[in-house]
């Protein structure tokens, strides 16, 4: 059952108010701190199930009440059918069930006060209830603090991949710059004179030498290396691309396809 407060009994704005927060607490700790225990629970290949918050701080997913119409509103039914993984992201099927709870504590509190209070006490309700960020607006930002720590997590990662490549780089000797001028043929003049070392801090774009502010990209085909904004590749796109393949290469694969047909 989904309450424990008696038609019967004498009860106050405070009680009820005191009622809504220990349900809304129990599904803010679902919805938040208790996530993984949540999903098993929701398994979509059961029945419709239900995400109950009592008023002691406790949750549970389980059926409605088999007596219909029940002592008091029931929270929405089948949140379970959202888990299949096909319908919805894990993020939007929280937020979700987040909305709904936030329906159904609503009409636990007002079902409670509409048969007790006038206009005066059910106002007063109201205004300690609004009080309170919903529940969709707890999950939300714990949702919003996840994706940033995982963001950061990822920008830590690509950032201690690329400083690798940075040190090595700068072990390499310094060498003359080639001017924006350069034609293609004494750029490439130049490399051969400048031997392998130099030729590997050189971009295969533009012919500019090591920065060591840049970031740059190497290709898996060429094994060339070039500064990140003359290929238009940036630090956490590259972390996306498993193999990477600069113009030069890509435009010799294409050729290649076209020729044999």
């Amino acid at each position: 059952m989904a309450g424990n407060v008696s038609p019967e009994v004498h009860v106050t704005v405070e009680n009820i108010f005191d009622d809504f927060k220990g349900r809304r607490a129990g599904i803010i700790k679902a919805l938040t701190e208790d996530v993984e225990n949540l999903y098993q629970k929701c398994d979509p290949e059961k029945d419709g199930l239900c995400l109950y918050g009592f008023p002691n701080g406790t949750w549970e997913v389980m059926p409605p009440a088999e007596m219909l119409p029940s002592e008091l509103p029931e929270p929405v039914l089948g949140i379970n059918f959202g888990r299949d993984g096909t319908n919805m992201q894990d993020d939007n099927w929280l937020s979700v069930v987040a909305a709904f709870s936030d329906s159904w504590i609503l009409s636990v509190a007002f079902h409670l006060a509409a048969v007790r209070f006038g206009k005066i006490e059910r106002n007063r309700l109201f205004q300690m209830i609004n009080h309170l960020p919903t529940i969709s607006e707890v999950v939300s930002a714990a949702i919003k603090k996840t994706t940033n720590v995982a963001a950061a997590a990822r920008d830590n990662i690509s950032k201690n991949k690329y400083s690798v490549r940075m040190e090595s780089l700068q072990s390499i000797p310094e060498h003359k710059e080639v001017k924006m001028s350069a034609s293609k043929e004494e750029v490439k003049s130049r490399e051969e004179e400048e031997g392998d070392d130099q030729k590997e801090s050189l971009c295969g774009a533009c012919g500019y030498n090591y920065n060591e502010d840049g970031f740059w990209i190497c290709c898996d085909i060429c094994n060339k290396w070039f500064h990140g904004t003359c290929v238009n590749i940036t630090p956490s796109e590259a972390e996306r691309i498993k193999q990477y393949k600069c113009p030069t290469c890509s435009n010799k694969r294409t050729k290649m396809y076209f020729d044999k047909r």
